[in-house]
């Protein structure tokens, strides 16, 4: 206890410290000073430009009746100086198709907001390859399997990232470029045809005589005719 022997003029109330003001991070340049430039890095809060650069794919997939098209927009980061790049911004996916229109619209804004947080965005093309379609997947014109939609969509995002120098270019070194060369010719070699096909003197698409089982009918005269044993369908 603290006795008071002189009269109170005045009072005060202790307060607790303040704590410190947090120093806001500045997000829009890194770097500078001195004669040093100042480099302009991709994250969430760099605002979007009036313009934009970017490149339209079209997609087009046997299970659908209408074409998408998938457009990639880039930000060109310190235009101009030794530190420029381009870098993907934003996405979008436009189509007829009205089937798909609540997970297209999920799915460019999810991978938007990837583009526009920065750092390594490169994953996207892996996460996305890697969807299948329960119902099953298709073939591209070439020969090339696709497991689904989304998963050609990450073909699409590699092939823009490739483009742009954010990806490097998937190449084989010499040695397996020579393994494959030698199997192909291994195997071409294998598959050779050994019959009476593989050598003959007629033209080729001839086709086989009923009469004496050789690949020399040919349309002749509007009918047709072996050439081998002369048969005719006209007489």
């Amino acid at each position: 206890m603290i006795k008071v022997d002189k009269k109170i003029v005045g009072y005060a109330v202790n307060q607790p410290e303040a704590p410190e003001k947090e120093v806001k991070r500045e997000f829009k340049r890194e770097g500078g000073g001195g004669d040093r430039a100042e480099v302009i890095r991709m994250h969430e809060k760099l605002e979007r430009p009036e313009m934009l650069v970017g490149s339209t794919y079209k997609v087009k997939t046997p299970i659908s009746d209408h074409a998408m098209y998938v457009t990639i927009n880039d930000i060109i980061l310190n235009e101009g100086t030794e530190h420029e790049k381009r870098r993907p911004f934003e996405i979008f996916i436009n189509s007829k198709n009205l089937d798909h229109y609540q997970w297209i619209v999920a799915l460019t804004r999810i991978i938007s907001a990837v583009f526009r947080k920065g750092g390594d965005v490169t994953f996207l093309v892996e996460e996305l390859k890697a969807v299948f379609d329960p119902r099953g997947g298709y073939w591209q014109a070439g020969g090339k399997f696709m497991p689904s939609i989304i998963a050609e969509l990450g073909y699409i995002v590699e092939k823009h990232l490739i483009m742009i120098g954010l990806l490097a270019a998937p190449e084989l070194d010499a040695k397996q470029k020579q393994l494959i060369d030698e199997k192909r010719a291994e195997f071409e070699e294998s598959k050779k045809q050994q019959d009476a096909f593989s050598d003959t003197s007629y033209p080729e698409g001839a086709q086989l005589c009923g009469k004496c089982s050789t690949a020399a009918v040919i349309m002749m005269d509007g009918c047709q005719t072996c050439l081998s044993c002369g048969d005719s369908k006209c007489g």
